[in-house]
């Protein structure tokens, strides 16, 4: 099974591969946090608004707290929502798509109008109402956002059950007695796995992109110290674009939120491309 994965790794372009290496990094970071933040995360341990360099390596901010502690633990929040997010919009989007596509009747009329109306709906104002009715937490973010992710595995899901059920294989357990549950996990399941990965690390860089929206809007949980949460705090310092503090305070979360989405791309660029081989040529 590794020697499978490494020779897929391998068929990655340079992109693809330089995204895999960023997210690792990322992870052992998320990881790690403890051990290589030298200062706590959440209380502040030195002078307010000092550059970077000498005992802070990414700086301080207006408390005193060290900005590379806070983004190091920050990627723990990120990643948490992302695959978080990911993963529960993949299963109950997946199940959806299989029942939708095998039943279909009215079962698939149903889901298919709230797919519609899903779809149709603003998604950031919805969001934005549901996160502060909900509460500030982790928990209720992931669910928020997953409430509005899980159409798009769904719909995937559903067009390949509908080409699936009819082969002749599928027909053959059918006449054999197979049921839904047997179909489902020996044959459905196998089969839209790869388009539901590929679709699962769309909806992270989805899903910690709209996190770091919220957090930076003030709807995130204020204990968690992610990356938006730390945009949120520098852009609401006065004069923040009109001294040098933004170099560093509003800089590093940034950039570490453009480097990770766009990391994600290139891998679910590079999946799409395995699991579809016509958008390689």
């Amino acid at each position: 099974m590794l020697v499978k994965i490494v020779e897929r790794v391998k068929e990655f372009s340079l992109p693809g591969k330089a995204g895999l290496v960023v997210i690792l990094v990322v992870l052992l970071v998320a990881i790690l946090a403890p051990y290589i933040s030298i200062h706590p995360h959440n209380i502040s341990s030195g002078p307010p608004l000092v550059p970077p360099g000498g005992g802070h390596p990414l700086g301080t901010d207006e408390l005193g707290v060290d900005l590379w502690a806070q983004i190091c633990y920050g990627a723990r929040v990120s990643l948490l929502v992302g695959f978080g997010t990911a993963l529960l919009a993949a299963l109950g989007g997946g199940l959806i798509g299989i029942v939708s596509g095998y039943l279909g009747g009215w079962p698939d009329k149903v889901f298919m109008r709230l797919i519609d109306i899903m779809i149709i709906l603003p998604d950031l104002p919805v969001m934005i109402v549901l996160a502060a009715f909900f509460g500030p937490s982790l928990l209720n973010i992931i669910l928020v956002l997953a409430l509005f992710s899980w159409v798009f595995p769904a719909r995937i899901v559903r067009s390949q059950i509908l080409v699936l059920k009819e082969r002749s294989y599928i027909k053959s357990a059918e006449t054999y007695g197979a049921g839904v549950w047997y179909l489902m996990w020996k044959h459905f399941l196998p089969e839209v796995f790869p388009l539901v990965a590929v679709n699962m690390i769309r909806l992270s860089g989805r899903a910690i992109v709209a996190e770091a929206g919220l957090s930076f809007l003030g709807l995130g949980d204020p204990t968690s110290k992610s990356w938006g949460l730390i945009i949120h705090h520098a852009t609401n310092f006065k004069g923040i674009y009109y001294t040098d503090f933004w170099k560093w305070w509003l800089l590093y979360p940034w950039l570490a939120l453009i480097i990770m989405v766009i990391s994600l791309a290139f891998i679910s660029r590079e999946l799409e491309r395995m699991v579809d081989p016509r958008m390689g040529r």
